[in-house]
């Protein structure tokens, strides 16, 4: 199978993943936190170093305020609902994948919030200003994706941190297709609340994801249970992370995402973006000359990720991905992508668009396979 997915979540994972996974199962399967032997200690220990890189990863000094989760969803969840109250304004775009859209449309159904979405140009973008002109006396929050799901543009996120700051309203940050991909610096980009999952660019298994704490944001927990320590208290623990970490982490996945990050640290984020935007570039040279493709988004590779959306005319995209998978073993994405106001927007909805995804580990002679199986529709 050539596997051009890798928005959906990286594969094949580095070695070094796989054989820490191993290794952490044979050797040192302990519950970190619940218990003072040596086992235990030691899986806390590879926590908290896993903390640490990832913490001076992103930028930030403290590295407490590094929380584990669930998964990319999980850590939006808990910024979302950690910071807002009864009557506050949030303002998000149309461009956002459902882990944003539906926990703020729930919330305004509910009548806790009310909510504003800012729309994108033709090419993909967001206008800074447009979230200036949203902002309320209420408004509390502001959401935004760094770069689309569908349209792989990335989005201006250093000028809406700092509209943010001037007012005084917190920035929750989706990085789902930029951690491991484009350098982010909390600090740099204003940003108070950094949600990513761990199994795409950062080459970590399915399973847990991060919610990155900034010193502006004091959150309610999410969920409230044992945290292995301050165990008299019948409270939740205040002092983070523990306030936003109850029960048994996913120990697995977090010393897993440790190794896939010393991957990416010691190959170099320009590395990595270099061959993103290469094998983009690839794609794009060929599919722009056929007049039976439609591409979305900006076509100019410095200014996305390396994901592309398009149609083919004749077919919609289940179909092209269907041909793709049974014919020619290529695996893509079809669909909706999460994204529903994206495709509304494009005039692609309901079937969506066809999405490819090159990652870390495909080739140039891997694209050339892909677009020659294209040819033949």
């Amino acid at each position: 199978m050539l596997y051009l997915d890798n928005a959906s979540t990286s594969f094949p994972k580095p070695k070094v993943v796989y054989q820490e996974l191993q290794g952490y199962l044979q050797q040192a399967g302990a519950n970190p936190g619940r218990g003072s032997h040596q086992l235990a200690t030691r899986v806390e220990k590879n926590i908290d170093d896993t903390r640490y890189l990832l913490a001076s990863f992103f930028g930030i000094s403290d590295h407490h305020r590094v929380i584990f989760t669930l998964n990319g969803t999980d850590s939006i969840n808990i910024g979302i609902k950690g910071v807002i109250g009864p009557g506050d304004h949030v303002i998000t775009s149309l461009l956002e994948h459902n882990s944003v859209l539906r926990p703020l449309r729930q919330l305004e159904k509910n009548r806790v919030i009310t909510l504003s979405q800012i729309d994108f140009s033709n090419k993909g973008f967001i206008d800074p200003d447009d979230f200036r002109r949203a902002i309320t006396p209420r408004t509390k929050l502001v959401v935004l994706l760094h770069a689309s799901n569908v349209l792989g543009t990335i989005q201006p996120i250093e000028a809406v941190g700092k509209i943010c700051r001037e007012h005084d309203l917190l920035f929750l940050v989706d990085a789902a297709q930029t951690a491991g991909i484009l350098p982010i610096n909390i600090d740099a980009m204003k940003i108070d609340l950094l949600a990513f999952p761990g199994h795409k660019a950062l080459f970590g298994p399915p399973g847990v994801g991060v919610l990155i704490v900034g010193e502006r944001a004091i959150l309610s927990p999410w969920r409230e249970g044992g945290t292995g320590m301050d165990s008299e208290n019948p409270l939740q623990p205040r002092k983070l992370p523990f306030l936003l970490e109850s029960g048994t982490p996913n120990t697995l996945g977090i010393v897993a995402l440790k190794a896939g990050l010393q991957f990416l640290m010691n190959k170099g984020l320009d590395q990595m973006r270099q061959h993103d935007q290469c094998l983009l570039t690839q794609l794009i040279g060929t599919l722009r000359e056929n007049r039976k493709v439609s591409l979305y988004g900006t076509l100019d590779v410095t200014e996305r990720v390396g994901l592309l959306a398009l149609n083919w005319e004749g077919y919609s995209s289940a179909e092209v991905g269907a041909i793709l998978d049974v014919s020619f073993q290529i695996a893509v994405r079809p669909g909706l992508h999460c994204a529903p106001f994206v495709h509304k927007q494009l005039g692609t909805a309901p079937d969506g668009a066809l999405r490819i995804s090159p990652g870390y580990f495909n080739t140039e002679e891997e694209i050339c396979q892909c677009l020659a199986a294209l040819e033949q529709l």
